[in-house]
Protein backbone atom coordinates (compact mmCIF):
# COMPACT_ATOMS: atom_id res chain seq x y z
CA UNK A 1 0.00 0.00 0.00
CA UNK A 2 1.57 3.74 -1.09
CA UNK A 3 0.55 6.43 1.68
CA UNK A 4 2.43 9.28 0.06
CA UNK A 5 -1.14 10.60 -1.31
CA UNK A 6 -1.83 13.62 0.60
CA UNK A 7 -1.54 16.68 -0.96
CA UNK A 8 -1.31 15.31 -4.74
CA UNK A 9 -3.21 16.07 -8.04
CA UNK A 10 -5.16 13.79 -9.76
CA UNK A 11 -5.46 15.32 -13.27
CA UNK A 12 -4.48 12.51 -15.47
CA UNK A 13 -5.10 8.90 -15.18
CA UNK A 14 -1.59 7.89 -15.03
CA UNK A 15 -0.75 10.80 -12.08
CA UNK A 16 -1.18 7.61 -9.97
CA UNK A 17 1.44 4.90 -10.24
CA UNK A 18 -0.71 1.52 -10.17
CA UNK A 19 0.08 0.75 -6.97
CA UNK A 20 -1.54 3.95 -6.00
CA UNK A 21 -4.44 2.69 -7.95
CA UNK A 22 -4.64 -0.11 -5.90
CA UNK A 23 -4.21 1.71 -2.63
CA UNK A 24 -7.40 3.93 -3.81
CA UNK A 25 -9.46 1.04 -4.55
CA UNK A 26 -8.40 -0.67 -1.08
CA UNK A 27 -10.00 2.48 0.94
CA UNK A 28 -12.85 2.80 -1.32
CA UNK A 29 -13.92 -0.52 -0.79
CA UNK A 30 -13.44 0.00 3.01
CA UNK A 31 -15.43 3.16 2.69
CA UNK A 32 -18.39 1.16 1.34
CA UNK A 33 -18.24 -1.22 3.94
CA UNK A 34 -18.67 1.62 6.45
CA UNK A 35 -21.31 3.49 4.68
CA UNK A 36 -22.91 -0.21 3.86
CA UNK A 37 -22.74 -0.48 7.86
CA UNK A 38 -23.08 3.16 8.83
CA UNK A 39 -20.15 3.11 10.58
CA UNK A 40 -18.67 6.77 10.59
CA UNK A 41 -15.79 8.08 8.96
CA UNK A 42 -15.79 11.92 9.51
CA UNK A 43 -11.79 11.59 7.91
CA UNK A 44 -12.56 15.44 6.38
CA UNK A 45 -14.24 16.91 9.19
CA UNK A 46 -13.84 20.89 8.97
CA UNK A 47 -12.22 20.48 5.22
CA UNK A 48 -13.88 22.52 2.09
CA UNK A 49 -13.64 21.37 -1.37
CA UNK A 50 -14.07 23.73 -4.19
CA UNK A 51 -16.64 22.29 -6.96
CA UNK A 52 -16.03 24.39 -10.40
CA UNK A 53 -18.06 23.41 -13.11
CA UNK A 54 -17.98 24.57 -16.72
CA UNK A 55 -20.07 21.95 -18.23
CA UNK A 56 -23.23 20.48 -16.38
CA UNK A 57 -23.44 17.50 -14.03
CA UNK A 58 -25.59 15.28 -12.51
CA UNK A 59 -23.78 12.19 -11.03
CA UNK A 60 -20.09 13.93 -10.54
CA UNK A 61 -22.28 16.80 -8.94
CA UNK A 62 -24.29 14.63 -6.93
CA UNK A 63 -21.40 12.27 -5.69
CA UNK A 64 -18.64 14.81 -4.97
CA UNK A 65 -21.32 16.56 -2.30
CA UNK A 66 -22.30 13.46 -1.13
CA UNK A 67 -19.14 12.02 -0.22
CA UNK A 68 -17.94 15.24 1.15
CA UNK A 69 -20.63 15.29 3.81
CA UNK A 70 -20.00 11.65 4.26
CA UNK A 71 -16.20 12.93 4.78
CA UNK A 72 -17.06 15.03 7.57
CA UNK A 73 -16.94 18.37 5.22
CA UNK A 74 -18.17 20.35 2.79
CA UNK A 75 -18.73 20.79 -0.96
CA UNK A 76 -19.11 24.29 -2.46
CA UNK A 77 -20.80 23.58 -5.77
CA UNK A 78 -19.34 26.95 -8.02
CA UNK A 79 -20.86 27.54 -11.37
CA UNK A 80 -18.32 28.79 -13.71
CA UNK A 81 -21.36 31.34 -15.50
CA UNK A 82 -22.14 32.78 -11.23
CA UNK A 83 -18.39 33.84 -11.12
CA UNK A 84 -16.50 36.85 -12.49
CA UNK A 85 -13.93 34.32 -14.28
CA UNK A 86 -16.24 35.32 -18.00
CA UNK A 87 -15.05 38.99 -16.36
CA UNK A 88 -11.11 38.55 -15.83
CA UNK A 89 -10.58 36.24 -12.91
CA UNK A 90 -7.55 33.76 -14.29
CA UNK A 91 -6.57 30.37 -13.62
CA UNK A 92 -3.73 31.79 -11.78
CA UNK A 93 -6.36 33.94 -9.70
CA UNK A 94 -8.72 30.85 -9.02
CA UNK A 95 -5.39 28.52 -8.01
CA UNK A 96 -3.79 31.24 -5.64
CA UNK A 97 -7.03 32.18 -4.28
CA UNK A 98 -9.62 29.15 -4.27
CA UNK A 99 -6.42 27.31 -3.24
CA UNK A 100 -6.35 29.66 0.10
CA UNK A 101 -10.30 29.39 0.66
CA UNK A 102 -10.32 25.48 0.28
CA UNK A 103 -8.66 22.35 0.92
CA UNK A 104 -9.09 21.04 -2.74
CA UNK A 105 -10.36 22.41 -5.86
CA UNK A 106 -12.25 19.96 -8.10
CA UNK A 107 -12.84 21.34 -11.77
CA UNK A 108 -15.00 20.15 -14.70
CA UNK A 109 -13.90 21.61 -17.79
CA UNK A 110 -14.79 20.20 -20.90
CA UNK A 111 -13.89 22.67 -23.84
CA UNK A 112 -12.17 21.66 -26.29
CA UNK A 113 -8.38 21.92 -26.09
CA UNK A 114 -9.03 24.32 -23.08
CA UNK A 115 -10.49 22.48 -20.14
CA UNK A 116 -7.23 20.31 -19.75
CA UNK A 117 -4.91 23.31 -20.02
CA UNK A 118 -7.16 25.21 -17.71
CA UNK A 119 -7.10 22.97 -14.70
CA UNK A 120 -3.47 22.11 -14.86
CA UNK A 121 -2.96 26.06 -14.64
CA UNK A 122 -5.49 26.54 -11.54
CA UNK A 123 -2.99 23.26 -10.33
CA UNK A 124 0.29 25.11 -10.81
CA UNK A 125 -0.54 27.88 -8.83
CA UNK A 126 -3.18 26.34 -5.91
CA UNK A 127 -1.27 25.30 -2.32
CA UNK A 128 -4.10 23.10 -2.31
CA UNK A 129 -4.78 19.69 -4.37
CA UNK A 130 -6.48 20.05 -7.40
CA UNK A 131 -9.02 17.23 -8.92
CA UNK A 132 -9.94 17.26 -12.63
CA UNK A 133 -13.45 15.90 -12.20
CA UNK A 134 -13.85 15.81 -16.25
CA UNK A 135 -11.75 17.72 -19.06
CA UNK A 136 -11.70 17.21 -22.51
CA UNK A 137 -8.54 14.47 -22.30
CA UNK A 138 -9.34 12.68 -19.11
CA UNK A 139 -12.20 11.37 -16.96
CA UNK A 140 -10.35 9.99 -13.80
CA UNK A 141 -12.93 9.29 -11.23
CA UNK A 142 -15.18 7.53 -13.53
CA UNK A 143 -12.38 5.57 -14.49
CA UNK A 144 -11.47 4.21 -11.18
CA UNK A 145 -15.29 3.74 -10.77
CA UNK A 146 -15.32 1.47 -13.62
CA UNK A 147 -12.15 -0.40 -12.19
CA UNK A 148 -13.91 -0.88 -8.83
CA UNK A 149 -16.81 -2.02 -10.48
CA UNK A 150 -14.80 -4.42 -13.18
CA UNK A 151 -13.02 -6.08 -9.71
CA UNK A 152 -15.97 -6.61 -8.02
CA UNK A 153 -17.83 -8.20 -11.20
CA UNK A 154 -14.59 -10.05 -12.12
CA UNK A 155 -12.46 -10.60 -9.38
CA UNK A 156 -8.90 -8.52 -8.60
CA UNK A 157 -7.29 -10.72 -10.68
CA UNK A 158 -7.91 -9.23 -14.11
CA UNK A 159 -5.43 -10.78 -16.48
CA UNK A 160 -6.36 -11.45 -19.19
CA UNK A 161 -9.84 -10.28 -19.36
CA UNK A 162 -10.79 -9.01 -22.62
CA UNK A 163 -12.30 -5.32 -22.64
CA UNK A 164 -13.90 -3.41 -25.46
CA UNK A 165 -14.17 0.28 -25.55
CA UNK A 166 -16.72 0.35 -28.47
CA UNK A 167 -17.98 3.62 -29.89
CA UNK A 168 -21.93 4.13 -30.54
CA UNK A 169 -24.27 5.81 -31.96
CA UNK A 170 -26.10 9.08 -29.90
CA UNK A 171 -27.98 11.59 -30.69
CA UNK A 172 -27.93 14.28 -28.25
CA UNK A 173 -24.75 16.05 -28.53
CA UNK A 174 -21.38 15.74 -29.69
CA UNK A 175 -19.65 14.13 -26.71
CA UNK A 176 -16.15 14.35 -25.46
CA UNK A 177 -13.21 11.93 -25.71
CA UNK A 178 -11.96 11.30 -22.20
CA UNK A 179 -13.95 8.45 -20.92
CA UNK A 180 -12.54 6.45 -23.60
CA UNK A 181 -9.23 7.38 -23.21
CA UNK A 182 -8.90 7.18 -19.81
CA UNK A 183 -10.31 3.50 -19.98
CA UNK A 184 -7.55 2.70 -22.74
CA UNK A 185 -5.41 4.10 -20.42
CA UNK A 186 -6.10 2.63 -17.20
CA UNK A 187 -6.97 -0.52 -18.08
CA UNK A 188 -3.94 -2.43 -19.99
CA UNK A 189 -1.91 -1.28 -16.07
CA UNK A 190 -4.23 -4.02 -14.79
CA UNK A 191 -3.92 -6.85 -17.19
CA UNK A 192 -6.73 -6.92 -19.35
CA UNK A 193 -6.54 -7.22 -22.88
CA UNK A 194 -8.20 -3.86 -24.40
CA UNK A 195 -10.17 -3.80 -27.56
CA UNK A 196 -11.06 -0.15 -28.95
CA UNK A 197 -13.41 -0.09 -31.40
CA UNK A 198 -14.78 2.83 -33.82
CA UNK A 199 -15.68 4.40 -37.29
CA UNK A 200 -12.12 5.88 -38.38
CA UNK A 201 -13.58 9.21 -37.82
CA UNK A 202 -13.90 8.99 -34.28
CA UNK A 203 -10.56 8.14 -33.67
CA UNK A 204 -9.01 8.92 -30.13
CA UNK A 205 -5.96 11.55 -29.67
CA UNK A 206 -2.64 9.75 -31.32
CA UNK A 207 -0.35 10.51 -28.11
CA UNK A 208 -3.43 8.64 -25.91
CA UNK A 209 -3.46 5.43 -28.15
CA UNK A 210 0.10 5.48 -28.47
CA UNK A 211 0.81 5.88 -24.33
CA UNK A 212 -2.11 2.57 -24.40
CA UNK A 213 0.07 0.67 -26.50
CA UNK A 214 2.72 1.50 -24.39
CA UNK A 215 1.21 0.61 -21.03
CA UNK A 216 -0.23 -2.81 -22.54
CA UNK A 217 3.22 -3.70 -23.43
CA UNK A 218 5.14 -2.87 -19.78
CA UNK A 219 2.04 -4.71 -18.54
CA UNK A 220 2.40 -7.47 -20.90
CA UNK A 221 -1.15 -7.52 -22.78
CA UNK A 222 -2.77 -6.64 -25.94
CA UNK A 223 -4.20 -3.31 -27.18
CA UNK A 224 -5.86 -3.32 -30.71
CA UNK A 225 -7.71 -1.01 -32.89
CA UNK A 226 -10.84 -2.35 -34.92
CA UNK A 227 -13.39 -0.22 -37.03
CA UNK A 228 -16.22 -2.60 -37.11
CA UNK A 229 -18.11 -3.03 -33.67
CA UNK A 230 -19.28 -6.43 -34.10
CA UNK A 231 -15.94 -7.42 -33.68
CA UNK A 232 -14.82 -5.45 -31.37
CA UNK A 233 -17.61 -7.07 -29.13
CA UNK A 234 -16.93 -10.73 -29.75
CA UNK A 235 -15.66 -12.77 -27.32
CA UNK A 236 -15.52 -10.01 -24.75
CA UNK A 237 -15.53 -10.20 -21.30
CA UNK A 238 -16.72 -6.08 -20.49
CA UNK A 239 -18.83 -4.56 -22.78
CA UNK A 240 -18.17 -0.33 -22.55
CA UNK A 241 -20.10 0.73 -25.63
CA UNK A 242 -20.54 4.65 -25.61
CA UNK A 243 -20.92 7.68 -27.60
CA UNK A 244 -18.26 9.87 -28.12
CA UNK A 245 -18.10 12.98 -30.90
CA UNK A 246 -15.42 13.34 -33.89
CA UNK A 247 -13.36 15.50 -32.27
CA UNK A 248 -10.24 14.94 -34.22
CA UNK A 249 -11.99 14.83 -37.69
CA UNK A 250 -13.86 18.11 -37.47
CA UNK A 251 -14.43 21.24 -35.28
CA UNK A 252 -17.52 22.06 -36.90
CA UNK A 253 -20.34 21.38 -34.85
CA UNK A 254 -22.94 20.44 -37.99
CA UNK A 255 -20.23 18.58 -39.71
CA UNK A 256 -19.60 16.38 -36.94
CA UNK A 257 -23.67 16.21 -36.36
CA UNK A 258 -23.69 14.72 -39.97
CA UNK A 259 -20.62 12.01 -39.72
CA UNK A 260 -22.18 11.17 -36.25
CA UNK A 261 -25.71 10.39 -37.86
CA UNK A 262 -23.98 8.49 -40.77
CA UNK A 263 -23.40 5.96 -38.25
CA UNK A 264 -26.88 5.01 -36.19
CA UNK A 265 -26.52 1.40 -37.11
CA UNK A 266 -23.81 1.56 -34.23
CA UNK A 267 -26.33 0.32 -31.73
CA UNK A 268 -25.71 -1.25 -28.72
CA UNK A 269 -28.27 -3.74 -28.47
CA UNK A 270 -29.12 -7.53 -27.69
CA UNK A 271 -27.37 -9.34 -30.88
CA UNK A 272 -24.43 -7.37 -30.16
CA UNK A 273 -24.39 -8.26 -26.03
CA UNK A 274 -24.93 -12.08 -26.98
CA UNK A 275 -21.84 -11.65 -29.24
CA UNK A 276 -19.44 -11.20 -26.03
CA UNK A 277 -18.95 -13.96 -23.15
CA UNK A 278 -21.93 -15.46 -21.67
CA UNK A 279 -21.57 -14.02 -18.35
CA UNK A 280 -20.04 -10.48 -19.68
CA UNK A 281 -20.81 -7.20 -18.00
CA UNK A 282 -21.98 -4.09 -19.73
CA UNK A 283 -20.96 -1.12 -18.58
CA UNK A 284 -21.56 2.78 -19.16
CA UNK A 285 -21.25 6.06 -17.70
CA UNK A 286 -24.61 7.65 -18.22
CA UNK A 287 -26.54 9.48 -19.08
CA UNK A 288 -27.24 7.42 -22.11
CA UNK A 289 -29.51 7.97 -25.47
CA UNK A 290 -31.57 5.23 -24.34
CA UNK A 291 -33.09 3.36 -27.70
CA UNK A 292 -30.56 4.92 -29.59
CA UNK A 293 -27.49 4.65 -28.10
CA UNK A 294 -28.16 1.41 -26.29
CA UNK A 295 -31.86 -0.25 -26.10
CA UNK A 296 -33.92 -0.57 -23.13
CA UNK A 297 -33.08 -4.82 -23.63
CA UNK A 298 -29.44 -4.19 -22.89
CA UNK A 299 -29.63 -1.17 -20.15
CA UNK A 300 -31.73 -2.68 -17.73
CA UNK A 301 -30.87 -6.11 -18.80
CA UNK A 302 -29.12 -8.97 -16.95
CA UNK A 303 -25.32 -7.94 -18.17
CA UNK A 304 -25.73 -4.53 -17.07
CA UNK A 305 -23.90 -3.16 -14.36
CA UNK A 306 -24.35 0.75 -15.13
CA UNK A 307 -26.11 1.47 -11.27
CA UNK A 308 -23.21 -0.36 -9.11
CA UNK A 309 -21.00 1.68 -11.38
CA UNK A 310 -22.54 4.79 -10.48
CA UNK A 311 -22.83 3.86 -7.17
CA UNK A 312 -18.83 3.28 -7.23
CA UNK A 313 -18.46 6.98 -8.28
CA UNK A 314 -19.30 7.99 -4.68
CA UNK A 315 -16.75 5.25 -3.09
CA UNK A 316 -13.35 5.88 -5.24
CA UNK A 317 -13.73 9.81 -5.32
CA UNK A 318 -14.13 9.71 -1.42
CA UNK A 319 -10.75 7.61 -1.38
CA UNK A 320 -9.18 9.83 -3.23
CA UNK A 321 -10.19 12.80 -1.15
CA UNK A 322 -9.74 11.02 1.73
CA UNK A 323 -5.82 10.19 1.04
CA UNK A 324 -5.37 13.84 -0.94
CA UNK A 325 -7.02 16.04 1.57
CA UNK A 326 -6.72 14.62 5.35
Amino acid sequence: MQTNLRGRDLIGDLDFSKEEVETVLDVAWSLKRKRALNEPHAYLRDKTLAMLFFFSSTRTRGSFEAGMAQLGGHAAFIESETTQIKHGDTPKEIGEIFGRYFDGIAIRHCDWAVGNAYINEVARYSRAPVFNMQCEIYHPFQCLADLMTIMEKKGRDLRKKRIVVSWAYASSYLKPISVPQSLILQMPRFGMDVVLAYPEEFRLMPEIEQQARDEAKKAGTSFEIVHDMDDGITGADIVYAKSWGPLLTTSDPAEGKRIQDSYKSWIMDERRMQLAKEDAIYMHPLPADRNVEITDEVIDGPHSVVYDEAENRLHAQKAVLALSMA
